[in-house]
């Protein structure tokens, strides 16, 4: 533990964040113990009239997402923690839609060090409890919490929350969750609620997480069974649970297995929606990072996928979307993370890689990923995904696309760097 000196509530946000990485053992600690202690002091367990809880392997932020589209588009005050943050730590709390200034993170973490005494935290606990904190503050109607790792010990399990949901479930997270896919449906069932709505958007989950809805008495809502959805078109889909049917929505930008299930909650969470919001909410929902286009030539694709779960999804929709495209891939990885098998499931996209080293205690070093590259013995090791990504756009043809893929790291530097250089056209 550092003996580092605590800032100033007035001091940088940066140094606060020093500070926090600095004073726990370890950057990662499951458990509730510590963390419930200071969320009770500080009476941050309910930190809005409807709180809604999303676990999951894959789909967490687009789920969180397109909830908040939409009941932005209905007149709620909405606030959302995701992470990790692409660039800055400011996107890990968004107030209706907009990041918050550093001032008011660092005042949070000024009242949460005053608060918890003598109990350490980790980094993300504090993130958690700084941001109940400012949800507290800004008087929010809905929060939606996007669960860290696993759920049942994760830090945002503190929260007396109305919904809980499981977006998708498979194996990630080996070191803290094992590779047992009952266990990481168990760990991630932990998050439902005695009577309360619990809804599952993975089909055919394993059979822990409907014995845990039924063990606990929560109301569980499986996709496929109590609600579905249905691609009626290139352009529309239709959503259903029991008698009750929507028809001709708007294809999102985000996945539509996603949306499905962002629905479910919504309905479960009794809030006050129409028609037109859904439409509305899909057609604006947004999220940086998940196929996310920068325009030019040649096109970039961002995409955080960094498992087989989400690299399969990813070969799918780029497949669809742009059939016998040439793909130049920019490719940056967690050593903790099932390296071999995710390249195997991108390998059809490409044979023009450009492995990038990522920088962290949890990162793997181009050499790590050559050694599952085909054609390995002809590759370049690039020492950044900047320079990597700099490569890949300086050889590509005017019809080429790249694609940044493997990491919110890799993504979040070559987006930092994209927008550094000012290239017009950053969407979605």
């Amino acid at each position: 533990m550092s003996s580092q000196s605590k800032p100033q509530a007035t001091s940088s946000l940066p140094m606060w964040l020093d500070y926090l990485n600095s004073i726990h053992t370890s950057a990662i600690d499951l458990g509730l113990e510590r963390v419930s202690v200071v969320a009770e002091r500080g009476h941050l367990t309910k930190p809005a009239p409807k709180v809604i809880t999303v676990a999951g392997t894959n789909g967490k932020g687009s789920t969180c997402a397109l909830m908040e589209a939409i009941l932005l588009d209905a007149g709620y005050s909405v606030g959302v923690y995701s992470s990790p943050h692409l660039i800055r730590y400011n996107e890990r709390v968004r107030i209706n839609g907009s990041e918050l200034p550093d001032e008011y993170h660092t005042q949070a973490f000024d009242y949460i060090d005053t608060l918890r005494g003598d109990i350490s935290l980790s980094f993300f606990e504090y993130a958690t409890l700084a941001a109940l904190k400012l949800f507290q503050q800004q008087k929010v109607d809905v929060v939606l919490l996007e669960v860290g790792l696993g759920g049942r010990l994760d830090a945002t399990n503190v929260v007396d929350h109305d919904v809980s949901v499981i977006t998708s479930l498979a194996v990630d997270h080996v070191d803290w969750l094992g590779d047992d896919i009952n266990v990481i449906g168990f760990e991630k069932a932990g998050i439902f609620r005695t009577g309360r709505p619990a809804i599952c958007g993975q089909p055919k989950p394993p059979a822990t997480v409907p014995a845990h809805a039924d063990d606990i008495g929560a109301k569980f809502y499986q996709t496929g069974i109590q609600f579905d959805y249905q691609l009626t078109s290139e352009t529309t889909w239709s959503w259903q649970h029991g008698t009750f049917k929507l028809d001709e929505l708007p294809v999102p930008a985000l996945p539509l297995m996603n949306a499905n299930t962002a629905l479910m909650a919504l309905g479960a969470a009794e809030l006050d929606i129409t028609d037109v919001n859904i439409v509305n909410g899909l057609r604006q929902a947004r999220l940086a990072g998940r196929m996310q286009m920068v325009e030019g030539t040649p096109t970039t694709v961002l995409d955080v996928a960094h498992n087989p779960h989400s690299a399969e999804y990813l070969v799918n929709q780029l497949a669809t979307h742009y059939p016998n495209k040439r793909f130049k891939v920019v490719i940056g990885m967690l050593h903790d993370k099932d390296i071999e098998e995710t390249i195997r499931v991108l390998a059809p996209l490409t044979q023009d890689w450009y492995p990038a080293s990522l920088s962290g205690p949890r990162a793997a070093q181009a050499a790590e990923l050559i050694q599952y590259l085909p054609n390995s013995g002809a590759l370049t090791a690039y020492a950044s995904p900047v320079a990597a990504y700099q490569a890949a756009i300086g050889s590509a043809a005017e019809d080429d696309m790249v694609l940044v893929v493997g990491s919110f790291h890799t993504v979040g530097e070559v987006l930092e760097y994209v927008e550094s250089t000012q290239q017009p056209g950053i969407g979605q």
